[in-house]
């Protein structure tokens, strides 16, 4: 259904010249049924794992295809009436949509919580795909985590519900400067300040990154790496990934555009990096003393 929609949505950009908040009207629908490909296709092979819950399976199954579903017809419809969908509070009816979508995310959030819960207490496959399934997870529910830091008013939409009792728009993926400015090609992500949206995209797609790197280590892991070492290189991928979008999270906070990090950003993440590679070399190290 969502490659259906991403066909639409490309024909959209290509006869459709409106703009939305300073992108292309169909921009946001594109994006979002990439996403959601991505991340269906992603849930569909974990949940395969789980066999012997046919029935919770279904539910989970259910509940993800109708509320991703919702969220996908209301991101449209609103393209469709030349306005926004999320953090739009200009009429009872905007605001009650983007309500809508916000209850739909947090189910998407219960229901990735019930499969992490789930896979948590079991074993399915090979040890580091194991790991890497239910590390992905947890990255992935902390992508979700970040998106609630968006719904919160801003300075300036306080200051105007202080003042007049209410706001047209509540809530913003930019921090320090309003949405719709200067931002890079395709995802708009801020170039003039923070954006949550950075966090957000690197902690869902843990979701992909880690169980993909517990399989290439099963599969084309060397002969004198055990598994179990094999297991702690995921652990390292898997603190590193949810450190960066903790990282991330915090750069944008402070107002940061992802390509203009000021020298504590850039101590920050140089010492991350040097503390994963410093563990990964020692993992390595260890094994090849171990096997020779």
């Amino acid at each position: 259904s969502m490659l259906v929609v991403s066909v639409v949505a490309l024909l959209g950009l290509a006869v459709d010249p409106r703009v939305i908040t300073g992108a292309p009207a169909w921009m946001k629908p594109l994006k979002f049924a990439v996403s959601i490909t991505i991340y269906g296709a992603t849930l569909l092979w974990m949940l395969t794992f789980i066999p012997d819950r046919p029935r919770l399976v279904a539910a989970i199954s259910w509940g993800v295809f109708l509320g991703l579903g919702i969220e996908m017809v209301l991101i449209v419809m609103q393209v469709l009436r030349n306005t926004t969908s999320h953090f739009n509070q200009e009429t009872p009816f905007d605001a009650a949509v983007f309500t809508a979508m916000g209850a739909v995310i947090a189910g998407m959030w219960l229901l990735n919580a019930i499969v992490a819960f789930l896979l948590a207490r079991r074993r399915f496959a090979e040890a580091p795909i194991v790991w890497g399934v239910r590390l992905g997870l947890v990255a992935g529910l902390l992508g979700m985590t970040v998106a609630f830091l968006m719904t919160q008013p801003t300075p300036d939409q306080d200051a105007l519900i202080a003042a007049t009792g209410s706001s047209s728009i509540v809530g913003a993926h930019a921090v320090g400067v309003a949405d719709g400015g200067p931002g890079l090609p395709v995802v708009g992500w801020s170039t003039d300040g923070g954006d949550l949206r950075v966090a957000h995209f690197v902690g869902l797609h843990g979701l992909q990154v880690l169980p993909l790197l517990g399989l290439a280590l099963v599969r084309f892991g060397s002969s004198w790496l055990p598994m179990r070492d094999r297991s702690r290189l995921v652990g390292v991928a898997a603190t590193f990934w949810i450190a960066l979008t903790l990282l991330l999270t915090w750069q944008a906070l402070r107002e940061q555009p992802l390509i203009a990090p000021d020298a504590l950003t850039l101590l920050a993440l140089g010492l991350l990096i040097a503390v994963t590679a410093g563990v990964s070399g020692a993992v390595l190290a260890r094994a090849w003393r171990t096997g020779a």
